[in-house]
């Protein structure tokens, strides 16, 4: 028997819907959407973004899968591996994406189409990248204010902002604002002397005032009146100017040079990384994974060098950027960097809780690493043992999990400042832990080092 569910977050749009049927992602265009997709296809703009690697390819069928009276076409585009969100990028990650949308909407206008909305949900990693995942965003281009201006700037502009001023990785505030930072409350968060540039300005500050005027009813809405494509063309280049100087600052963090200080440990890294290169190999059918705890991808990189898609998640911004970057020069692959405080994972939100699924939902690969980050939890963050595995169990059959023990240095600088009241935290309550949900297949002593490392396989 066939099943087909409406993903709960395709709810909102006529043109069309997501759905998974027989567990594969489908998009259905509905017949409102019709002469906008006719033309998004035969005017050549979805072949041309296609092939500049902008917007995920689709196959197009004419099964209706879901009998449904609105039906037009059904869609089956590139399947994603992992969905991510706004709030789980780093800071470069955003701005690439904002850039991104710009420079299709940029290309969508030499067709005759535009962009009715600009949201970063509209965009995902795939294959080493950001692309564009929405095809029924466009639409015919009428000589109009743009309709996706104000979401633009609420879902990328402001953020950026915001981190660019306070020099601070905040993607906490897309979690709290997931449909974008109000325009008013992004102008409040800024600095006086963000006024002064004509851009910010522009996009933020009159922007907010504008809207203000809107909403009480003393200017029109802004949208009856003729907006000649000159003028969209000067509006999106200031937007581009202004995203384009937009940058993080190159803080170090208290992790960005774990891995260096690591190597100087007398061997320790080497042997770590000979240890899990060997297991590695002797793993079956490993095609996925998660270095959960990744840094700045240290074994992430050896494991993706096995051809494993590998998810790079790490509490720090500035490792998680740093990666990005690297990833970015290098033309990886099969690494996807996202932040995430294991302590804190992203927690589902929206309509009932289920437009957005947690993080550990989402995520599902053959193999978890979690290395060097029990101690983090169990002691830094106070998290029982029994709770962290039962956080990691359900993500993957294969985890590949690293004790430090107490007498560890490092768990000692935790220790530094606060009472010892972890009697279980040894190497037999950490396997009392454990074990009821894993079997423990491997275990070794990392050499120059009282750390363990276990290979655990799930019951």
């Amino acid at each position: 028997m066939s099943t087909s569910v409406q993903h709960p977050a395709s709810y909102r749009d006529p043109s069309g819907f997501v759905y998974i049927h027989e567990g594969i992602v489908y998009r259905q265009v509905n017949q409102f959407y019709r002469e906008h997709f006719d033309l998004f296809v035969n005017s050549g703009c979805y072949q041309q973004l296609v092939a500049d690697g902008l917007l995920v390819s689709h196959e197009q069928l004419t099964d209706n899968l879901l009998n449904s009276n609105d039906w037009y076409t059904t869609l089956k585009p590139e399947q994603l591996s992992l969905v991510s969100y706004a709030y789980e990028w780093s800071f470069d990650m955003l701005k690439d994406a904002a850039l991104l949308t710009l420079r299709i909407l940029k290309q969508a206008l030499q067709f005759g189409l535009v962009l009715k909305d600009a949201t970063p949900y509209n965009i995902q990693w795939h294959q080493g990248k950001l692309v564009f995942i929405d095809t029924l965003s466009f639409e015919k281009y009428e000589e109009k204010p743009w309709i996706a201006y104000r979401q633009f700037c609420e879902c990328f502009v402001a953020p950026l902002l915001v981190m660019y001023y306070t020099k601070r990785p905040l993607q906490q505030l897309m979690l709290a604002w997931p449909d974008g930072i109000p325009l008013d409350i992004a102008a409040s968060l800024l600095p006086r002397k963000s006024r002064f540039s004509i851009h910010t300005y522009l996009h933020i500050h009159l922007h907010a005032k504008v809207s203000a005027k809107q909403k009480t009813g003393t200017q029109g809405n802004g949208n009856t009146e003729v907006f000649a494509k000159g003028k969209l063309d000067r509006l999106i280049n200031s937007l581009e100017i202004l995203i384009n100087k937009l940058q993080i600052p190159d803080l170090e963090s208290t992790w960005s040079h774990y891995y260096q200080e690591a190597s100087q440990r007398n061997g320790y890294l080497e042997a770590k990384k000979e240890i899990i290169d060997g297991w590695l190999s002797r793993l079956p059918q490993i095609k996925t994974a998660a270095d959960l705890g990744a840094n700045e991808g240290e074994f992430s990189k050896l494991v993706a060098a096995k051809n494993i898609n590998t998810v790079a998640a790490d509490f720090d911004p500035y490792c998680i950027n740093n990666l990005y970057r690297h990833i970015k020069k290098h033309g990886v692959k099969n690494i996807q960097p996202l932040i995430l405080d294991l302590s804190q994972p992203s927690p589902a939100n929206g309509l009932n809780y289920a437009e957005r699924s947690s993080f550990s939902k989402r995520l599902q690969v053959n193999l978890v690493l979690a290395l060097a980050v029990i101690h983090h939890l169990a002691i830094g963050k106070n998290i029982p043992l029994e709770s962290i595995a039962a956080f990691f169990a359900p993500v993957a059959p294969y985890l590949l999990i690293e004790f430090v023990p107490k007498q560890d240095p490092k768990t000692q600088l935790l220790l530094q400042h606060k009472k010892d009241i972890y009697p279980q935290y040894t190497e037999a309550g950490f396997l009392a832990a454990f074990e009821p949900l894993f079997h423990v297949e491997q275990q070794m002593v990392v050499p120059h080092s009282e750390r363990i490392l276990f290979l655990l396989k799930r019951k």
